[in-house]
């Protein structure tokens, strides 16, 4: 017995062959396209890797900035402190002692505030923070330390006035005046000294001590 014959009815103009070779085509494209993606998927991780090593270097680089900044704003603060205390009883104050680095504590020993000059006498603290260059925030941020300071005065019944300045290496006009209008005395390095900024219209703040904070 014969077996039956299959026979395909291709569209017209089409030949078996032309189909073979579309199919061929197809499995050629495939293929191409698996490497396209196998090429992608390497690219990735070549992507990737770089962005890991970019992130390394940003972070690397951030501390190496710090550990700049730092070394600017020490040498900056021993620019400072020679001539700081001449330079204020020159303007009326009659400083006697000047510390660096000072670390304020609570009676019970913790850490509340660090200032970077502290100038004193029986009446008067001046309490001084040297930035490389000042930026706004950090006027801010010596507004804080002044309400700590005086916090911690009054707790211990001392009853001098409070006062701040804000020395700098570098003191762009927009924050030297911010830190005039919030009541600090600016001062700039100026080659081998300093100089304190009091325009006509200045009006040095104090915090002065309050006898109800201190019961």
């Amino acid at each position: 017995m014969t077996g039956a014959t299959t026979t395909y009815d291709y569209p017209r103009g089409v030949t078996p062959e032309d189909v073979w070779a579309i199919l061929r085509e197809n499995a050629e494209q495939m293929r191409e396209n698996a490497k396209q993606m196998e090429e992608l998927r390497e690219k990735q991780k070549e992507t990737d890797l770089q962005m890991k090593e970019t992130g390394r270097l940003m972070k690397e680089t951030d501390r190496k900035i710090g550990a700049l900044t730092n070394r600017f704003g020490e040498l900056a603060e021993h620019l400072v402190v020679p001539n700081i205390k001449e330079k204020f009883n020159a303007l009326g104050f009659s400083f006697e002692q000047v510390a660096q680095d000072i670390e304020i504590t609570d009676r019970s020993g913790g850490f509340i505030a660090e200032v970077d000059i502290l100038l004193e006498n029986g009446d008067m603290v001046m309490a001084v923070e040297v930035k490389a260059k000042p930026l706004e925030k950090d006027v801010k941020a010596h507004v804080k330390r002044l309400d700590v300071l005086r916090r911690r005065a009054d707790v211990r019944g001392d009853n001098r006035a409070f006062m701040g300045a804000i020395a700098g290496a570098i003191m762009r006009n927009e924050v030297r005046n911010h830190i005039l209008r919030s009541g600090f005395y600016a001062i700039e390095q100026t080659g081998d000294t300093v100089k304190i900024h009091t325009p006509e219209n200045f009006k040095p703040r104090k915090w002065e001590f309050t006898a109800r904070a201190s019961g």
